[in-house]
């Protein structure tokens, strides 16, 4: 395997219809190909708006199966540039079963797996729980041909033991596919507050485990249906190295590819100055298990 990788990620609004939101991530794609990206990242549930602001049971025909008509384009996508792409889609696996799935896909345009999403959020605008089952993939890492990748999404960016668990299963870069924004009714402070507190969980993740972590939000102001509130989601997209530098990002509301070189043995070397593996008290940790110690 190539001893450096060029890693990639798309910030983009996802606001328009399905058509043009495929058209602009392809149009990235091709752009990390052209800077001889190996991977590019796109955003949580790329191809359309944010539905989930809302509990209204029309939205389920937004949702597609896995193999699909997206995917298909983006199988053909991948093959075309020889490009690893990791994107989103809204799965209907049968009839009332329905997930946030990320699926990736490997150069030759073969489908290199799927990760659904674990973590399953209800909070005011956003209301998932409603639309998805949570995932039965596990932390695994999905395998490619520029390695291990520990794809995970959004909501699960803030659980510690996800991303533990997917660096010792072999992880060799954490993953997140994001759809995230503020409260227009929240505070300048509070805002500030809710992106430096995201940012940090990434990075710490980045640095407990050693290892790069790509975060990929979509930006932009998306209305909530029959109502002047929405969400304004923040950008901010970022990729870290091992010990959670910030190697490139974009801004609260730009349409940017963000792209790094990372070196593999980075790892292995910050493993070795800090090894936290070696140094886990795995017999001690059984209560890991309980919801809560009464």
């Amino acid at each position: 395997m190539k001893s450096t990788l060029i890693i990639s990620a798309v910030q983009q609004p996802c606001n328009a219809d399905q058509q043009t939101n495929l058209e602009l991530s392809v149009a990235k794609i091709h752009e990390a190909a052209a800077a001889n990206a190996d991977l590019v990242v796109l955003p949580e549930l790329h191809l359309g708006p944010y539905f989930c602001q809302s509990e209204d049971p029309d939205n389920f025909n937004l949702a597609q199966t896995i193999p699909g008509p997206s995917t298909e384009i983006l199988s053909t996508v991948a093959r075309k540039l020889a490009i690893v792409i990791v994107s989103s889609i809204f799965e209907k696996r049968t009839a009332g079963l329905y997930h946030n799935t990320a699926v990736v896909f490997d150069k030759d345009g073969s489908m290199a797996g799927t990760y659904r999403k674990m973590h399953i959020p209800d909070d005011p605008g956003f209301y998932e729980k409603y639309y998805f089952t949570p995932g039965d993939t596990g932390f695994k890492p999905i395998t490619t041909s520029i390695g291990k990748l520990g794809v995970l999404v959004c909501w699960d960016q803030w659980f510690p033991e996800a991303a533990r668990l997917m660096a010792l299963a072999g992880a060799e870069v954490l993953i997140y596919p994001t759809a995230i924004g503020w409260d227009l009714q929240d505070t300048a402070q509070e805002q500030n507050r809710q992106l430096d507190a995201w940012s940090t969980i990434q990075r710490s993740h980045a640095v407990a485990n050693g290892l790069p972590v790509i975060s990929c939000n979509r930006v932009g102001f998306e209305k909530a249906p029959d109502s002047e509130t929405g969400i304004n989601f923040w950008g901010n997209s970022f990729i870290t190295g091992p010990q959670g530098e910030i190697l490139t990002n974009a801004d609260e509301s730009e349409t940017k590819l963000l792209a790094c070189a990372i070196e593999r043995s980075g790892t292995e070397r910050v493993r070795q100055i800090w090894p936290y593996l070696r140094d886990r008290r795995i017999e001690e940790y059984g209560d890991l298990t309980k919801r809560f110690i009464d």
